[in-house]
């Protein structure tokens, strides 16, 4: 069986950033880059430092939907998408994420298209439109992307849930003409919610759909571990290596690839 392609999307908040997380990743495995511009427009705190009793200490950062955010005319659109485009050797998926999916983009919804249209014009492989965007601005945003020959993902994200595994296939096979992929990502609370995925998208292996599922929380890292079983098109990776990266649902790119060789994918 062929293996998915592996997505490695960018958590830095400075163009620099990006395109030093965007090397290492070409390095450990990436197939792709998934540039989130949204993630530009936070600042990053300092970490909390603590000390236990044996003098053990530890740094703890508060989770992303906290970190102060800077204003839209604070970033420089236009200049950091050249800079990305001309930095990132590999393939790109430009997603500029908005807060009502779990985004911290800080401009209007107006700006937040522009921004796309300028990724799709800078000659990105991909570009992440969500199916909530508005239908007549979202077919405009398809036309443009079909003419700079920029591929569509149609991406669904649900920041306080999972539906049943019927409902996602549904999801995935009713949208499926909304782009060239579809991608899913909900919330786990258990590990119920995490079969969920597994099982619809083990449902979804005859069907001639390109998707990508999956989950933030506990558990939610088993669909990206069991893709080329799970007849998944597209895995989203991470540069991360803590402790217990998979309570987040999320898996190291590297540990990826290594599970997919002990599984024998």
């Amino acid at each position: 069986m062929a293996d998915p392609l592996v997505c490695v999307s960018l958590e830095g908040t400075t163009v620099k950033e990006m395109l030093d997380e965007a090397a290492r990743a070409g390095i450990a495995g990436a197939d792709m880059i998934e540039v989130r511009f949204d993630r530009l427009y936070l600042s990053r705190p300092e970490p909390t430092v603590t000390q236990n009793e044996e003098g053990e200490i530890t740094k703890t950062m508060p989770p992303a939907s906290e970190w102060p955010v800077r204003d839209f005319a604070d970033i420089d659109v236009g200049t950091s998408i050249t800079s990305l485009k001309e930095g990132i050797p590999l393939p790109v998926i430009f997603a500029a994420r908005p807060v009502r999916e779990g985004g911290h983009f800080s401009g209007d919804e107006d700006q937040r298209i522009n921004v796309l249209e300028q990724g799709i014009a800078s000659g990105a492989t991909w570009v992440d439109l969500e199916i909530s965007i508005d239908a007549d601005t979202r077919a405009k945003l398809m036309k443009a992307a079909k003419a700079a020959s920029c591929k569509v993902i149609a991406s669904i994200h649900d920041t306080d849930s999972t539906p049943s595994a019927e409902e996602i296939q549904n999801l995935l096979k009713t949208n499926a003409e909304m782009g060239d992929l579809v991608k899913f990502c909900g919330t786990v609370n258990d590990h119920q919610d995490a079969l969920q995925i597994v099982e619809a998208t083990h449902a979804m292996v005859n069907e001639k759909v390109d998707f990508a599922a999956m989950a933030l929380g506990n558990g939610g890292d088993w669909a990206r571990l069991h893709a080329p079983v799970l007849n998944q098109t597209l895995v989203y990776a991470s540069m991360r290596n803590e402790f217990r990266l998979s309570d987040k649902g999320l898996v190291n790119v590297r540990d990826l690839r290594e599970a997919w060789n002990l599984l024998e994918y």
